[in-house]
């Protein structure tokens, strides 16, 4: 039995995923071909593109800032080795001192230095905002980075949580989506079961910038009140709460 001939058109209403390529002999369209060899060089450009750490810097101002970087030397060791960005250059250690705080935001490239160059500066500050009598480290911009070097940055600054800003792995239909860590009490060697997750935080139908700042926290606060994050900690967010800011 045959689709019926809407079916893909209204399934290409939900999702960018490419669904009922049509064919002729077999054969995709010029148009479709041309548009996957376009996904996937930005995807490709997304993963090997520098971070431009000083930029974030500045984009992230007044709020204060420090440099560091992982142990891996270049970018195609990084793709390599994934433990060495989860662990800070020893030359790094001595510019974060344990100052103690409440949090610390961790902007690292990941695999999409575009994401965090796009995304991470209004949603930082949006979430800072929502976070009054909150103590805020400095926000530490990490290159060559891993999620878990924001273990070893918490630990060594005394946050009692660490918030990782990620660029999250390019796919085929966004190349620059932003993901979200949270850890409660930061320290090497915490497993992924003891943070939670926001991811596709992006402009190509992904959560905007005011939701993602209003899911972070609305997470650290639930966090604080059970004392922990990971798989015990549930996001269970009203609907309709991140649009109208009542966090």
């Amino acid at each position: 039995m045959s689709a019926p001939a809407n079916l893909f058109g209204n399934l290409r209403t939900l999702t960018p995923s490419r669904v009922g390529v049509a064919t002729a002999d077999g054969t995709a369209p010029t148009r479709s071909v041309l548009d996957f060899q376009q996904a996937y060089a930005l995807a490709r450009d997304a993963i090997h593109e520098p971070l431009d750490a000083a930029g974030i810097a500045r984009a992230v101002a007044p709020l204060p800032s420090r440099l560091v970087r992982s142990q891996t030397p270049d970018r195609g060791t990084y793709l390599r080795r994934p433990d060495l960005g989860r662990r800070l250059h020893a030359e790094c250690l001595i510019d974060l001192p344990a100052i103690g705080c409440d949090v610390v935001f961790v902007v690292a490239d990941g695999l999409s230095a575009r994401a965090v160059e796009q995304h991470v500066a209004p949603v930082l500050k949006l979430a800072v905002e929502r976070l009054e009598g909150w103590s805020v480290g400095p926000v530490v911009i990490a290159s060559q980075a891993r999620v878990a070097i924001g273990d070893e940055i918490g630990a060594c600054l005394g946050a009692e949580f660490c918030v990782v800003l990620i660029g999250e792995r390019p796919g085929l239909s966004v190349s620059d989506s932003l993901g979200v860590y949270i850890t409660r009490k930061p320290a090497i060697g915490r497993m992924d079961s003891d943070r939670n997750c926001i991811s596709n935080i992006h402009a190509n139908g992904g959560l905007s910038h005011a939701q993602a700042a209003a899911k972070i926290a609305w997470l650290l606060k639930q966090a604080r009140k059970i004392g922990q994050t990971g798989v015990t900690l549930k996001d269970e967010m009203v609907e309709g709460v991140i649009e109208h800011g009542a966090v």
